[in-house]
């Protein structure tokens, strides 16, 4: 390792450091930190002259740690959380004042269910504070939530479990069989065979708690006959309410769009469990008074009739 006195190291190369252990690419690295793709490759080339040592090699389309860099990233990440902690704890938070921005992860349904009672409940408690939500992704969540790319996660999401993540019951849902009020089937009760026998509408989604229902019905070998494909959740309502299909669809979404009674919302002929919607932060950010308000924030407004 070079012997460069250590206050010429920039804090600010060894976050580079992690977010290109945690991305594995140079050009996602600068998306997260804000840098330019040249920049981000000026300051591995600081680290590489700092530690005499490659730290990443381009492997494919991924950059892969050398074993230099492998004993590196548990110390230098710990250190990084060190001093973000202390930052975090010699900040104070007054929701009334702040104008401060949070990213939350959500699904389209929950732009559409609960990101308004949210609102209504920030005019009135927080009115300066800015929201910006960007779409869940579950595979990416944990690694998202620990490096604080975002703040929150809202959804259903098992696997983000403690110790490592906090997390407070927002609501529970299910799912329903929608249909428009127009539809054929006029029973007040589906069968298990009229559930079969109807035309389903699918959705695209890796949202958990559609994946969970379509995997348990998929192990029960239910047979579903889908005629159509949607990218996004939040288009169902519109095209089941203009034709005879029907899909599997959240309780709570339900109720909202069905408002003015355009639809039929009738329980699923099978035992499938109901889900837990959490509102989940890191624990690496317990300390941050700002997110763990905003965490009570949204649990709040649902309780707000």
């Amino acid at each position: 390792m070079n012997k460069m006195n250590l206050n010429t190291l920039d804090l600010n190369l060894l976050k580079v450091f992690v977010a290109v252990w945690d991305l594995r690419s140079i050009s996602a690295a600068g998306d997260r930190l804000g840098l330019t793709q040249p920049a981000i490759s000026h300051a591995l080339k600081r680290l590489r002259e700092h530690f005499s040592d490659p730290l990443f090699l381009r492997v494919g389309h991924r950059m892969q740690p050398t074993d230099m860099a492998q004993r590196l990233y548990e110390p230098l990440n710990r250190a990084l959380k060190i001093i973000a902690e202390t930052v975090l704890n010699s900040e104070e938070f007054d929701p009334a004042t702040s104008d401060r921005s949070f990213t939350i992860a959500m699904s389209d349904i929950s732009e559409f269910y609960c990101l308004p009672k949210l609102l209504v409940y920030l005019q009135h408690n927080a009115p300066s504070i800015r929201i910006k939500s960007v779409q869940l992704d579950a595979q990416s969540a944990a690694t998202s939530l620990r490096t604080g790319q975002i703040d929150l996660v809202l959804g259903y999401m098992p696997h983000l479990a403690e110790p490592d993540f906090i997390s407070k019951f927002v609501l529970e849902d299910w799912f329903i069989c929608l249909i428009a009020s127009s539809h054929l089937f006029k029973s007040a009760e589906l069968t298990q065979n009229d559930f079969s026998n109807l035309t389903f509408v699918e959705v695209a989604t890796h949202a958990t708690g559609y994946r969970m229902v379509d995997t348990y019905l998929t192990q029960q070998e239910v047979r579903r006959d889908v005629a159509l494909r949607l990218e996004h959740y939040i288009n169902v309502p519109q095209v089941i309410q203009n034709s005879q299909y029907a899909a599997i669809f959240p309780n709570s979404a339900s109720q909202k769009v069905n408002a003015n009674g355009d639809f039929r919302l009738l329980s699923i002929p099978f035992a499938i469990p109901r889900i837990d919607v959490k509102i989940h932060i890191h624990a690496t950010f317990k300390q941050d008074s700002g997110i763990r308000w905003m965490q009570d924030a949204v649990v709040a407004s649902h309780r707000i009739e």
